[in-house]
Order: structure tokens, then C-alpha cells, then sequence
């Protein structure tokens, strides 16, 4: 069956649910939307950056979009007061709805789930938040499977951003003595806590607070790259850790490792097989587990990650097609495979 498919914001990894929506065979796209009035009239694959042109003009009038009725409409714009009003729409309308914009657990913001399953109930229609990608949830759980006895989960993502533009949030570049955005009070918990307590809720386990902790490496002599000069003693790397914690001790940890170069903080995680940047997922129990995931030869090692993020939505939107109304939770539908996605083989 085919689909037919929106798509609501136009940013980094906007552009990579475009075009992964272009190219699935079971979805049709029927409109654009963007923020910038001068990406409007362009057609979706110049914005998507493949070749075959659509036939699918861009626009900034949503109400255009919503009238060609499709069924789903992925939704990856920023702005969390916004989100949730612009979801509420799409949702009222009748079309369902995949975003990471909003957290995968309904309860992480009560008065947002409400509106939301107000809206759902309304337009009678489906909505799927994701939250930041596959990683940091599916794999955890798919691994405490094979486990006997649990002592404590760790998802780790290690990356080099040496490649990446923009690094503010970071603090790269910034004095070693400030508080990069990305780490202020709060702000780790709000973004990945909520994967935390799916992770806790599926295993059952009663979390009673969360835990944040950083550190900051200084850059050892002055260098460049692409997001412009780091002096010698500004912050050239960033560790944080957010914990799900229960009787005082962390059980459930993401931990993300960012550097501008490969060879700073060596005491710090490595990412695995010598790629420029990963994801490590460790169990200890019984028996004990790591598994360790890279995308071999990547350049830049964020743009896999954020196509994964990207297509997470994107493969989900037949089962939130066909899903009933409400939210919705990557554990409540059918697994987001790579069905029809293989290529064959060209001579």
C-alpha cells in the first residue's frame, strides 16, 4: 500500500527525512513545508539534495499541506512550545504524526500529553515522537533480553565533531570555566531522560531521581576547523552523563563524549573499531554484556546518526498509518525496519 506522506520543516535533519521519504517506494509525498519563505517554490528534491526532481513545490503556508490530506506528515522542526502547537494541527486535521521533536515518553511533559491526546482524539489520528534515535533505547532493551540478573545499563555516543560547522552548544571554543548549553542544569535530563524512563518503565524498574555530571577538556595548543579557531585552553572537548538513579546509585546512564580532535582526553571513551565515532551499549549482570556499533568509513561521523534519527521516522510512518489514534511510543507499534528498502544489485 502506499502512503500519502508530508513533510513539515526543512532543517539538517529535515532534509535527510525528505529525502528518505522520496526514495521509499511506499510513500508518496504530496507537500512540503519550510520556515525560510525563500525555500518556497523549490521543488522537494533540490531541497532533499537528490537528483530526481518530485514535482512536489515547498511552501510556507501550512495550511496548504494539511488540505491535501496526506496520512502521515514527519515533523522535525525545533522549538518545544511550537512543536507542540504546530503537532496539535497536523494531529486536528486528521493526518498522524512522527516527530523527535517531543519526548518518546508521553508523561515527561503531562500538560503537553494532554493537548496532544486531546488533539489525537480529535482529528482521530496517530502521533509517534521518537526523541534522538534507535540507539539509546531499542538497543538497550532488545540486549536486557539476553540478560539473567541486571546491575546496570550504559549507553554511550562518542563522537569527533571536527568536521561539524557549528559547535556552540558544545561550548567549543568557549573558557574552559563556562557551562556549555548543551550541559545546563536540567537541560541533559530534559533531552534524554525521557528515553531513560522507557528504558526504566519497560524493565520495570522504580527510578527515584536523575543524576547530571560533566567535564571539559581544554584544546593543548591552538587549531581550526570548519566552526572556526580554537584557542589554545578553551574547551576543545565535552563528557556529560545523565543517570536514571534508584537507591542512590545510577542504573540506567547515557553518557555522550564529544571532541573537535580524535587525540584529545585519551582517558576518556573511545568509539569502537577506530571510526571516528559510535555507540557503545554495556549491560552489567549476568552475563554481561557490550555491544559496540560504527558506521564504517564515515567521514563525519554525525551524519550517519543523524540519517539513522532521520529514517527511525521515516520507516515508522507506515505503522503509524495503520496505528489507532493516541500516542504513541517506539515500544507500542510494530518494529521500524528496513522493509523495501534494499537496493538491487546494479551491473
Amino acid at each position: 500500500m502506499s502512503y500519502l506522506v508530508g513533510h513539515w520543516a526543512t532543517g539538517h535533519l529535515g532534509r535527510q527525512s525528505l529525502r528518505a521519504i522520496i526514495e521509499h517506494p511506499d510513500l508518496e509525498l504530496v507537500g512540503v513545508v519550510v520556515g525560510d519563505h525563500r525555500e518556497a517554490g523549490l521543488d522537494a528534491a533540490e531541497l532533499a539534495g537528490t537528483g530526481r526532481r518530485t514535482g512536489v513545490l515547498a511552501t510556507a503556508d501550512p495550511a496548504r499541506l494539511l488540505a491535501l490530506r496526506p496520512h502521515v506528515i514527519s515533523h522535525t522542526a525545533c522549538g518545544r512550545g511550537r512543536v507542540v502547537d504546530e503537532v496539535c494541527r497536523i494531529l486536528e486535521s486528521g493526518a498522524g504524526v512522527v516527530t523527535n521533536a517531543l519526548p518518546p515518553k508521553p508523561s515527561a511533559d503531562p500538560a503537553a500529553a494532554r493537548r496532544l491526546r486531546a488533539a489525537c482524539a480529535t482529528g482521530g489520528a496517530a502521533c509517534l515522537a521518537t526523541g534522538p534515535g534507535p540507539m539509546t533505547d531499542m538497543l538497550p532493551l532488545l540486549l536486557s533480553g539476553a540478560s539473567l540478573h541486571l546491575d546496570g545499563i550504559k549507553i554511550t555516543e562518542v563522537m569527533c565533531y571536527a568536521r561539524r560547522a557549528e559547535v556552540r552548544e558544545f561550548g567549543f571554543g568557549g573558557p574552559i570555566g563556562h557551562r556549555p548549553p548543551v550541559v545546563r542544569p536540567g537541560v541533559p535530563t530534559l533531552m534524554w531522560g525521557p528515553m531513560i524512563r522507557l528504558i526504566a518503565d519497560q524493565l520495570a524498574v522504580p527510578l527515584d531521581d536523575f543524576d547530571e555530571t560533566y567535564e571539559l577538556c581544554p584544546a593543548p595548543e591552538s587549531f581550526d576547523v570548519p566552526a572556526g579557531r580554537i584557542a589554545k585552553g578553551t574547551t576543545a572537548g565535552l563528557r556529560f552523563q545523565v543517570s536514571g538513579m534508584l537507591g542512590g546509585r545510577p542504573v540506567i546512564t547515557v553518557e555522550h563524549v564529544a571532541r573537535l580532535r580524535e587525540d584529545l582526553a585519551p582517558h576518556w571513551p573511545a568509539p569502537p573499531f577506530g571510526e571516528p565515532g559510535g555507540h557503545r551499549v554495556e549491560i552489567a549482570g549476568e552475563p554481561p554484556w557490550r555491544l559496540d556499533v560504527a558506521s564504517p568509513g564515515a567521514a563525519d561521523p554525525s551524519v550517519p546518526g543523524t540519517l539513522a534519527t532521520a529514517l527511525r521516522l521515516v520507516n515508522a510512518i507506515p505503522a503509524v498509518a495503520e496505528a489507532r489514534p493516541g500516542l504513541h511510543t517506539p515500544l507500542t507499534l510494530p518494529p521500524f525496519t528496513g522493509r523495501r528498502r534494499l537496493r538491487r544489485a546494479t551491473r
